[in-house]
């Protein structure tokens, strides 16, 4: 395990043929290191001290019992505690961003970092920043809610995003139509806050709006009032928040 101990080892193994293993190869040759991979079901490791697990959560651990000991191993999800990689010097490093078919940047990127010591925590970071990532740690009983959070963050926005663009689409109103709307919410989330980034008709009290927008998802998109009704809901409580939080900076 000397060469994990250099910080100027460059050589890893990277096992998963998928979206991330292909990206993270990828990215990490141009960052400078000597990537074996990656590397299919049928793996062999050979000679290399660090080995990444790039493959689904429920093939981590069998994984991890093919990687011969004495390796520092780890993998990239986000929600499973590394536990998973058994007995050995284990670390996750989890990409906050989506990674799609055709690939992904990782410059400027969050990354969730954790080692079973302190010497995988540091090669989690390590390849954090050499990926041009800002990493920072989870702890093993968080991850689980991490991971909701990014699924909310990412995947259930993409499907308010197909569900804004079926019921456009009801209108002849295109996809691109709604891009500058959305971006504009996310960006003024990002830079305000929830409760002053929000606007609409329920933030205004106009519940007979929102009636007339409920009445048209029931006859355009039936499957989606339930959707619509439990976001009304919580934006309401979101509101409700908002208005407080106005009349007290108002007060003050």
């Amino acid at each position: 395990m000397s060469g994990v101990d250099d910080p100027g080892v460059r050589e890893l193994a990277i096992v998963g043929r998928g979206r991330v293993g292909g990206a993270l190869s990828a990215k990490l040759r141009e960052a400078g290191f000597d990537v074996d991979g990656p590397l299919g079901r049928d793996f062999d490791v050979g000679g290399s001290h660090v080995v990444l697990l790039c493959v689904p959560d429920d093939a981590i651990a069998s994984a991890a019992e093919r990687v011969p000991p004495g390796r520092l191993v780890g993998h990239c999800s986000g929600a499973t505690p590394l536990s998973a990689l058994g007995d050995h010097e284990a670390f996750s490093l989890h990409p906050l961003t989506t990674v799609t078919r055709e690939g992904a940047g990782f410059e400027g990127v969050g990354a969730a970092v954790a080692g079973s010591t302190e010497r995988a925590r540091r090669m989690a970071e390590r390849l954090a920043l050499a990926l041009g990532m800002a990493p920072f740690g989870v702890a093993e009983e968080d991850r689980a809610a991490y991971h909701a959070a990014a699924s909310v963050a990412a995947n259930f926005l993409v499907t308010l995003g197909w569900a804004a663009e079926r019921l456009a689409g009801s209108a002849d109103v295109p996809r691109e139509a709604l891009g500058p709307i959305a971006r504009a919410a996310l960006d003024n989330w990002l830079r305000l806050g929830p409760e002053r980034a929000l606007t609409g008709p329920i933030l205004r009290g106009d519940e007979a709006t929102v009636a007339r927008q409920r009445s048209a998802v029931a006859e355009r998109a039936p499957d989606l009032v339930e959707l619509f009704d439990a976001l009304a809901e919580a934006t309401r409580d979101l509101a409700d928040l908002a208005r407080a939080r106005g009349s007290e900076a108002a007060v003050a």
